[in-house]
């Protein structure tokens, strides 16, 4: 199973991806702006289209055709 970002570039654990559009997010009182980078990613071992990662703070669920590979 390969984990593939918006432009089709390969993701694996512990890489960093960047937001390509500012998403807001259920249970959060401020939105995830436009480029902002998500850290040290772990994949979802069910689903290829969600990973997993801290921004601020909190794990988030992304889905991976809003991200980018940084």
């Amino acid at each position: 199973m390969e984990v593939r970002d918006s432009n089709g570039a390969v993701l694996n654990n512990g890489d960093t991806v960047t937001v390509i559009k500012s998403l807001k997010v259920k249970g959060m009182s401020s939105e995830l702006k436009r480029g902002q980078a998500v850290k040290n990613i772990r994949l979802v071992e069910d689903d290829d289209e969600v990973i997993e990662g801290k921004v601020n703070g909190t794990m988030l669920v992304l889905k991976t055709c809003f991200l980018k590979k940084a």
